[in-house]
């Protein structure tokens, strides 16, 4: 938003929850009077009963993009999510369509064995997938197996090809580089979302009648963790424990993640002068930006 105060610049939601109507504070969605001062584009774009895909969001942040840039504004992308910002960069992977009878079967597996089984099956398959997933993950278990089960090939031999990026950009990662700051701030903010009326949100999700602990929205960081605790399944204490931990696993995956995009820039808020340090950055790309034509951007 300092940004936009200062440089010709359109805000677009790089942001799987808030892409969602109805999921405000747990999504740290900005307010009402904020998006009226600062428009952000692919916020809001679906009911949470319906799915938004990785490809949903190239297609729409392309959109967006070149709204803008027709604007004469730079598109500036903002948020975590960052299979969607991996997506748009390098394009989606070409990998084969969902097999149901397939996922029927693995889900049946799963339901006597466990996934911890299923998890150490895809190790002796493909140790490096089995590395970078966690045994708690059903969806990215499931997808890596089909995936095998399809093309005969792990899934890990096609990340290590290395990608090329589809335009060029300007990559700002801006974090406390002291873990022990961020996981404060963690704590403060699942806080801050309580006071502000979180529970009572998942509780008005909770009266739709197509939403469930298995709908790709609610199983959002924070929402899933509130669910049960408003299923009874966990007390408060157990709630905010889970929620804290698994927002801090969510914090170490983006940091992993963002680590593999090359050539980004890292800032840390607490020194000084990062907004003005950040603010060099994006003016000299906006400049370099002005000489580029617009089927390059």
């Amino acid at each position: 938003m300092a940004l936009a105060d200062r440089l010709p610049v359109s805000l677009i939601s790089v942001d799987s929850a808030q892409v969602y109507r109805g999921m405000d504070i747990g999504s740290a969605k900005p307010d009402a009077a904020t998006l009226a001062r600062y428009p952000h584009a692919l916020i809001d774009l679906r009911d949470p009963e319906q799915t938004y895909s990785a490809a949903d969001f190239a297609s729409d942040a392309e959109a967006a993009m070149r709204q803008a840039w027709s604007a004469g504004l730079l598109p500036l992308l903002v948020g975590g999510t960052m299979m969607y910002f991996r997506s748009l960069l390098y394009g989606l992977d070409r990998l084969p369509a969902a097999d149901l009878a397939f996922r029927r079967a693995l889900t049946e597996r799963a339901e006597q064995a466990g996934w911890m089984a299923i998890h150490q099956e895809l190790a002796r398959i493909d140790p490096l997938s089995a590395a970078r997933i966690r045994p708690s993950d059903a969806q990215r278990i499931q997808r890596a197996l089909e995936i095998h089960q399809l093309t005969g090939q792990v899934p890990s031999a096609q990340r290590q090809v290395k990608p090329t990026p589809r335009f060029a950009s300007l990559r700002l990662v801006v974090t406390p580089s002291d873990r022990h700051i961020l996981h404060e701030r963690i704590a403060d903010r699942l806080d801050g979302m309580i006071t502000a009326g979180f529970l009572d949100e998942v509780r008005c999700l909770r009266e739709r009648p197509g939403l469930d602990p298995a709908t790709a929205s609610m199983k959002s960081v924070g929402y899933r963790q509130a669910w049960q605790y408003l299923d009874g399944a966990v007390c408060e204490r157990e709630f905010r424990q889970r929620a804290r931990a698994a927002t801090r696993q969510l914090a170490k995956r983006q940091l992993t993640a963002l680590r593999q995009f090359t050539d980004s820039l890292w800032y840390d808020p607490a020194r000084r002068r990062t907004i003005d340090w950040i603010f060099r950055q994006v003016e000299g790309f906006f400049d370099r930006s002005q000489d580029s034509p617009p089927n390059d951007k």
